[in-house]
């Protein structure tokens, strides 16, 4: 019996402007409830990835892959930046209430069953179950 899996290639500028662009990644996901979700999560991760992977640079893109297995939702969110060190991929909150940072990553990882860093660290894996 074969396994049938969908996926789609989505390129996106490296601009905050993300609205419509989750819109379209989420368009397979027809429960209301595990789309808002998967919203969070999806837009936590392609800001870091414009933020923090691209540094703001327009003139570099956001490349996402999704996945979509008979169990599974996957979303590959990979920039074009150095990457993030393993230490640095908390899943915790930030101890400092007023932290400028930290809090994406955790939100991250509770809005998703499954969360993958690529080796290097510029891409990552977010899957729920469907």
């Amino acid at each position: 019996m074969e396994i049938s899996k969908k996926w789609a290639v989505f390129i996106h500028p490296s601009t905050l402007k993300l609205g419509s662009f989750v819109e379209t990644l989420l368009e397979p996901v027809i429960c209301r409830e595990t789309a808002k979700k998967i919203e969070l999560g999806l837009h936590e991760a392609l800001v870091n990835a414009v933020v923090h992977g691209n540094l703001s640079n327009p003139n570099k893109i956001i490349r996402v892959r999704r996945i979509l297995t008979p169990n599974w939702f996957v979303w590959q969110i990979q920039d074009e930046g150095i990457g993030i060190v393993k230490n640095k991929r908390l899943t915790s909150l930030p101890l400092e209430i007023d932290a400028n940072s930290g809090r994406g990553i955790y939100l991250i990882h509770k809005c998703f069953d499954d969360v993958r860093w690529s080796r290097k660290g510029n891409r990552l894996q977010l899957s729920i179950k469907k």
